[in-house]
């Protein structure tokens, strides 16, 4: 079920500094508390194959999503002793040395699973064990999540295991939806900033259907 227009869980999760520091974040309230825009992007796993290329590629979009006033966070439900062991890995060995945002370590999977992200391909009861039983790997899809400054979520989307992430995509759509807040505009397909958009009513849309 899609959380898009919902307010972000209000949950605060196990994270790890690049120091090394031991944190508690609470992603609805990074939002409302700083007055700025989250990125939340959810991996798989640490010291695996298209999770590093994904790390670096948001951290060398950085300086392009603080200068949106955006803040970069990213998770998975590895432990923050597996989170730092990666960190210090180099980058020439499959490691994210380098990366300065902050990691969730959802190991108890309390938050992924309020969000429904994890890969979980069915459960059954086991009366031997008295438990159930999970078939998957139980751990998150790339799921990614934009949560404006109210603790809103605006734009969600989840990858399957080997699709990497096109960090730019979520650029634009941070664009779009502070010309939205600013502007009080919509915002048309393809839109990049800078270019035309529209008022959200019939003869907006079809001059703008003429001029392109």
């Amino acid at each position: 079920m899609s959380l898009v227009g919902k307010k972000f869980p209000s949950i605060a999760v196990d994270a790890i500094s690049e120091m090394g520091d031991n944190l508690k974040i609470n992603i609805f309230e990074e939002a409302v508390n700083n007055n700025k825009k989250v990125l939340l992007f959810w991996y798989p796993k640490d010291f695996t194959f298209v999770c590093p290329t994904e790390l670096h590629a948001f951290q060398a979009a950085l300086p392009e999503f603080e200068k949106r006033n955006t803040i970069v966070i990213g998770a998975s439900c590895d432990t923050n002793e597996v989170h730092f062991a990666w960190l210090n890995t180099p980058k020439n060995n499959g490691g994210i040395e380098g990366v300065t945002y902050p990691i969730l370590a959802d190991t108890n999977r309390n938050l992924a699973n309020i969000l429904g992200i994890l890969d979980i391909e069915a459960t059954s009861y086991s009366e031997e064990t008295d438990s159930v039983i999970i078939e998957g790997s139980n751990v998150t899809y790339r799921a990614t999540y934009l949560i404006d400054e109210t603790g809103k979520i605006f734009h969600e989307s989840v990858n399957d295991m080997p699709l990497g992430r096109n960090v730019n995509e979520y650029l634009r759509m941070v664009d779009a939806y502070t010309h939205i807040q600013v502007k009080g505009e919509v915002c048309p397909a393809n839109w990049e900033a800078g270019k035309e958009a529209m008022s959200a009513d019939r003869i907006s849309t079809a001059e703008y259907l003429s001029a392109n």
